[in-house]
């Protein structure tokens, strides 16, 4: 019975943590599907793959959504015409370079500006290299049902009530599509927590490279939002080395157990199996330069 006690309420709070992000990722694409034509997008976007992957990258920071939520944002990007190089590194660096938390970050390590920088810095870099990668990697979307591309030509006659109710509506139907997938990820994670003893990661992780490693399993088992993941990294500093706290803080915000099911049901699954391995290779390397 505590068994089961644990895990609900673990289970309960993983919801509540990241549900109301998850409703703001799907206004978004609901607003992006009614509001935003090919049209604009192509004027927006930089024909040379280089800025693009640059202008991916950095237009994360103006979004303050967290890894779960993110997914149908990047979703509805690619279906109205987004490259697929410059959507990946929006979808890594939203979730971390955003002001909202990066300055949790600072709060959580002691108003220090150390982690700040090396969260924030090494997300840039590694979603830059990965963008550059898959530009010469898929030529193609990666989505599921590629061929249900969207086209909307008459929402310019639309009135502005008409809109804001399409709008609504296209949000609704994506929270109960992405909704599942949170809720299957939610209890997965909280499983992990109640079963897989901290204590037992811990005992693994006694060098540099095998506490990097411990830790980014912890980030991607705890499925914590990435507004909150900072306090709990900080709990363990007198445990592991700033290195792991580094990695621990990448990958989780990239991706974990509730993202990764979302990511499934958006992509490909060998498209979504190599993502994730070039985000882990490369966040291990970059917790080596800690």
């Amino acid at each position: 019975m505590d068994t089961f006690l644990q895990l609900n309420t673990i289970f309960i709070s993983i919801l509540i943590e990241a549900m109301p992000f998850v409703l703001i990722g799907v206004v978004i694409a609901g607003i992006i599907q009614i509001f935003v034509t090919e049209q604009m997008i192509a004027k927006v976007i930089p024909k040379n793959k280089f800025l693009a992957v640059l202008m991916g990258t950095f237009i994360g920071a103006l979004f303050p959504a967290c890894e779960c939520g993110i997914i149908p944002i990047v979703h509805r990007l690619i279906r109205k015409g987004v490259p697929l190089y410059a959507a990946i590194p929006f979808m890594i660096t939203g979730p971390i370079v955003n002001p909202v938390v990066l300055f949790s970050t600072y709060i959580a390590f002691g108003n220090s500006w150390d982690m700040v920088i090396y969260r924030g810095g090494f997300a840039l870099l590694i979603a830059i290299l990965i963008g550059l990668i898959i530009s010469v990697q898929f030529k193609s979307s990666q989505l599921l049902h590629e061929e249900e591309h969207l086209h909307v030509h008459t929402l310019g006659k639309q009135t502005i009530w008409k809109k804001l109710l399409n709008t609504l509506q296209h949000s609704i139907d994506e929270f109960f599509s992405v909704g599942k997938y949170l809720i299957i990820g939610a209890f997965i994670a909280a499983a992990m927590q109640v079963f897989v003893k901290t204590s037992f990661l811990m005992e693994l992780g006694q060098t540099k490279a095998t506490s990097s490693l411990v830790m980014m399993a912890l980030s991607f088992i705890l499925s914590l939002c990435s507004e909150a993941d900072a306090f709990i990294a900080a709990s363990f500093r007198g445990t592991f080395a700033p290195s792991s706290l580094v990695a621990f803080l990448l990958l989780g915000a990239m991706v974990d157990i509730k993202n990764l099911l979302m990511m499934l049901a958006t992509f490909k699954k060998k498209f979504v199996f190599i993502l994730i391995s070039y985000m882990a290779i490369f966040v291990f390397i970059c917790s080596m330069f800690v």
